[in-house]
């Protein structure tokens, strides 16, 4: 979805999100400026799979841009503030000047068209022969349902192998979903000019329990993988033949870094924590792919946004942890202070009774 707002909604975005979680709406009211000195503001979620291909393509093109965690560990994504920016209740959203635009690939689109004058080119002339390669492969690998596949795997790790999500995923994720299940209803009693949007993410978030947790469509969902996979193969041993052994490598559509490599990139990246790199690369299966993606991981940009595989939980589980701990600081000092006090006491007690017990001996 792309669309322009009115300064009424834009005023309900949150200006402190990433340091201070929604609490009430008067917190997150800010100042609408003039489209021409407007900065880029990103909502999006570090674990979130189209957030990381937006936050990979303002990295590449070294766009300045305020990012903002929206937790979906903590149910962010479904308060009233971020409901009212996007309806569907889904990071990432960006907002520029009085333009808010909800579709991944519609903010990639809408970043080359706009600062395409001193930062890299994603997109290639419509008139070149490469635009249509470019857009090409990004429909083709846009196309494949990677939640479906992020979700199957948690549910069903016996699909996978060397997967880096740990075993009690699986519980936590049904738990999680039960609860949003519960919290929608509940969000769309109390917010009445929302229900309409909750009703709606309530009726997808069970289609989607129903077919992520369904092995056969997951299964076709991996068969099709195979197909993409095979294609993107090809294409990459296309490159291996034009480039001559002295020139530098070049990549999936050319010897440039295109919209389509940031597909790409971020899609290898979750199959590998995921667990499915072995399946699809490796071991000599797809040469080109494994080699592509041992390039790929070490671009300054792919590092600084997505690290390594190892680093995906830290980044994921830490920034909840301080959201939660910083949210509930009354609570914790309060029961550090208690606890400091009763351990004080007991100590002050165990020197008391020693020094009575040395006097009578």
């Amino acid at each position: 979805m792309s669309s322009e707002t009115s300064s009424e909604i834009l005023e309900e975005k949150p200006a402190l999100l990433a340091t201070e979680p929604a609490e009430d709406e008067e917190q997150h009211r800010g100042t609408v400026v003039k489209p021409s000195e407007a900065k880029l503001t990103l909502y999006h979620w570090t674990q979130s799979f189209n957030s990381q291909k937006v936050r990979l393509a303002i990295a590449e093109k070294g766009l300045p841009c305020q990012e903002y965690d929206v937790s979906l560990p903590l149910s962010e994504h479904n308060e009233p503030w971020f409901m009212r920016l996007n309806p569907a209740g889904e990071v990432p959203v960006l907002v520029h000047g009085d333009n808010v635009i909800c579709d991944p690939t519609q903010i990639m689109d809408y970043l080359e068209n706009n600062f395409n004058d001193c930062t890299p080119k994603l997109v290639p002339d419509e008139g070149s022969t490469y635009y249509h390669r470019v857009q090409h492969y990004r429909e083709l690998l846009d196309s494949l349902q990677m939640d479906a596949y992020t979700h199957g795997c948690i549910l069903h790790p016996e699909i996978t192998v060397d997967s880096h999500i740990p075993a009690y995923a699986a519980t936590c994720i049904r738990t999680q979903i039960v609860n949003t299940h519960t919290e929608l209803k509940k969000l769309a009693e109390q917010n009445p000019e929302l229900k309409d949007a909750y009703v709606a993410k309530q009726r997808r978030l069970k289609t989607k329990l129903l077919d992520h947790d369904n092995m056969k469509y997951l299964k076709k969902l991996l068969d099709e993988m195979e197909s993409v996979m095979d294609q993107v193969e090809t294409e990459l041993q296309r490159r291996v033949e034009e480039t001559p052994e002295e020139g530098s490598p070049s990549w999936l559509c050319g010897e440039f870094f295109s919209m389509a490599d940031i597909s790409l990139a971020v899609t290898l990246h979750r199959l590998k924590f995921l667990g499915l790199s072995r399946r699809y690369w490796g071991n000599g299966n797809r040469v080109n792919l494994e080699t592509y993606y041992e390039r790929v991981v070490e671009r300054p940009a792919f590092r600084r946004v997505l690290g390594h595989v190892n680093n995906i939980l830290i980044s994921a589980v830490l920034p909840v942890a301080f959201r939660v701990a910083k949210k509930n600081a009354p609570v914790i000092v309060g029961s550090t202070l208690l606890i400091g006090i009763l351990a004080g006491a007991t100590y002050l007690t165990f020197l008391y009774m020693k020094k009575r017990i040395t006097a009578f001996s």
